[in-house]
């Protein structure tokens, strides 16, 4: 009887022996589906990454002399076809393809840095798929930029394509010999721009021939291009430096020579006479809605020319405020508006001789500011920022700009000072210039995307409403820095953001409500007291329409987001903080940065 189990005592013995297994299985269920979806999650981000770097890659193979602008030198031996309507049908062809993929991926199953990055990728092809039904391609030059003179400004070495090695000489040369083929085509496109009444206006054209007549030499060893020859470093063999040399006489001699004669020739001689004497994109055909659809990719908003121009006229109408406090303070006490024309007339306001000077200045507010920036900073850049002249063949038409370091540090982020006349370089804007194109502005930036776990394309891509609205907010700064203490500097400082407010009503004026260039060029002068800025910029937005919209609209709503925090978490607001929230995913459409800070609003509250 010993060894009896009863049928209730075997079901009471088998429910315990299977009770634990039960247990575990009712526990191993959560584990595997959580094994699950993060495999699915893994899946989705393989899926994502992969399809950025195509999609990247397809934009970088379009534009390969951008990606080399934006620090990618990768594709420095290509020029690209984008002027070709074949290749230029089938990049929209791919924003196509690229979207249907986009939308394949489940967006919910990435984490949060990927779901920005998916976010920023949608927004991008919607805006690239909107400007298809618009001719770009038959405007492939004007003063600003053209190919001929981007790859002039990289013969020195100092640019965007380095020249350091036999390889990187051998990359350029590839761009000079495929330069002939990207002018022959471009003559083509701008013909046909001339037979649809799609050409540039004339006066822009007046201003860029020069540049294209200054690229044709008497002989290959007195060209720009020939320059890198000049200049060849020392590790090269004798046998690099005669076969580079002689490969180098022959291109410009046999190709590009004759090719910039047959460009500048057709450009005066055919184009210019045909040119329009229009001012505004509105006088395009369908022009209305080809300068909407380039506000809405400069702003990143739906903002209307009208609301956009009423902005500007406010924003004027408050700095011109702050001039009338700031008048008797600098010695004069006329009318507020006449303050600029008065700065404008002071000698002492213009204390340089030579350009040696003029960058001393800003090589001490770069150390400066070195010891001030990190109480407002937690995320800095790693690379370093070099401060360098414009190359002379540019100096007449450029504004000062930064351009971004290569990705492997093999080249630093450079801020470009424009000093065509030393005894004309006024002092009063020099701090807020820096801060704009240096650092904290682009530099702080630019230069950390690069140091971001994010796609490619966001590393080298981006928008102009962030990109320049941050730097305008950068502007900023410098008064809580105390680099505004001396009322000049800070004079620089409201003039600039009365150029940024300007901006609005003339950019909108010109291409939306009819304003004449001459028209323009009298308001800049009246509210900025430079004829020759006004000329300048006039020119600028005539060739970029909208572009100069996204400096005010960005930092605006920088300015808007950071007062939005401040309020709502009182003494938990840090600055560096947010900074870091701004700048650490890296470039956004304004939308996108206002979900994100709020976000962070929440949290922290």
């Amino acid at each position: 009887m010993k060894h009896r189990i009863t049928l209730g005592a075997l079901a009471a013995a088998v429910l315990l022996a299977y009770a634990p297994v039960h247990a575990n299985a009712a526990a191993a269920k959560p584990a595997v589906a959580e094994k699950a979806s993060a495999k699915s999650s893994e899946a989705a981000k393989k899926q994502f990454w992969a399809l950025a770097d195509e999609y990247y890659d397809a934009i970088a193979t379009f534009d390969p002399v951008g990606a080399s602008q934006n620090g990618d030198n990768r594709f420095d031996d290509q020029l690209g076809t984008a002027l070709w309507p074949a290749t230029r049908a089938k990049q929209f062809d791919l924003y196509r393809a690229f979207t249907k993929r986009l939308h394949a991926i489940p967006r919910g199953k990435l984490n949060s840095g990927d779901r920005t990055s998916y976010d920023v990728m949608a927004y991008e092809l919607k805006n690239y798929l909107a400007s298809e039904p618009f001719p770009d391609h038959l405007l492939p030059i004007d003063q600003m930029s053209s190919m001929p003179v981007t790859l002039a400004n990289f013969a020195g070495g100092d640019g965007a394509q380095p020249l350091t090695t036999v390889k990187e000489y051998e990359a350029y040369l590839s761009r000079l010999n495929q330069l002939p083929g990207w002018i022959d085509q471009a003559i083509v496109n701008m013909k046909e721009g001339m037979g649809k009444g799609i050409t540039q206006p004339k006066a822009l054209i007046e201003a860029a021939l020069p540049q294209f007549q200054k690229l044709v030499s008497d002989t290959p060893e007195k060209n720009i291009y020939y320059t890198p020859v000049t200049k060849f470093p020392a590790s090269f063999s004798d046998a690099d430096k005669q076969r580079l040399s002689a490969a180098y006489r022959a291109t410009v001699a046999d190709k590009l020579n004759p090719a910039l004669s047959k460009l500048s020739t057709f450009i005066e001689k055919e184009y210019l006479p045909a040119c329009r004497t229009s001012t505004g994109w509105s006088a395009l055909p369908n022009g209305a809605a080809w300068y909407k659809v380039r506000i809405a990719d400069s702003t990143t908003t739906s903002k209307g020319a009208e609301e956009i121009h009423q902005t500007g006229l406010r924003e004027v109408a408050r700095i011109q405020a702050e001039y009338a406090k700031l008048g008797p303070k600098l010695g004069y006490n006329g009318p507020a508006a006449g303050l600029p024309t008065w700065v404008a007339q002071q000698p002492k306001f213009f204390p340089f001789k030579t350009e040696d000077e003029v960058q001393a200045v800003y090589r001490k507010l770069n150390d400066v500011l070195d010891t001030k920036l990190p109480s407002m900073f937690t995320l800095i850049p790693k690379a370093k920022l070099d401060l360098r002249l414009e190359p002379e063949l540019s100096r007449d038409t450029a504004s000062d700009h930064y351009t971004a370091p290569a990705l492997d540090g093999s080249r630093p982020g450079v801020f470009w000072s424009v000093v065509t006349d030393p005894t004309k370089y006024g002092s009063p804007g020099m701090t807020t210039l820096f801060l704009h194109e240096g650092k904290p502005g682009h530099h702080f930036h630019i230069a950390l995307m690069q140091e971001l776990d994010m796609p490619k394309f966001r590393k080298f891509g981006g928008n102009n409403a962030f990109t320049e609205g941050w730097a305008l907010y950068a502007e900023t700064l410098g008064k809580e820095m105390g680099l505004f203490e001396d009322p000049a500097q800070y004079f620089g400082h409201l003039n600039d953001e009365m150029l940024r407010a300007v901006r609005l009503v003339v950019d909108t004026g010109m291409h939306a409500k009819g304003w004449t260039r001459e028209q323009s060029i009298k308001y800049m002068t009246e509210t900025l007291g430079d004829e020759s800025v006004a000329r300048n910029q006039t020119e600028r937005y005539m060739a970029w329409p909208a572009q100069a919209l996204s400096y005010k609209t960005g930092a605006l709503k920088i300015q808007e987001l950071r007062a939005k925090a401040e309020k709502a978490l009182g003494s938990k607001f840090t600055l560096a903080k947010f900074h870091a929230i701004v700048l650490g995913d890296g470039t956004l459409p304004l939308a996108l940065l206002e979900t994100k800070v709020d976000a962070w609003i929440a949290a922290t509250r």
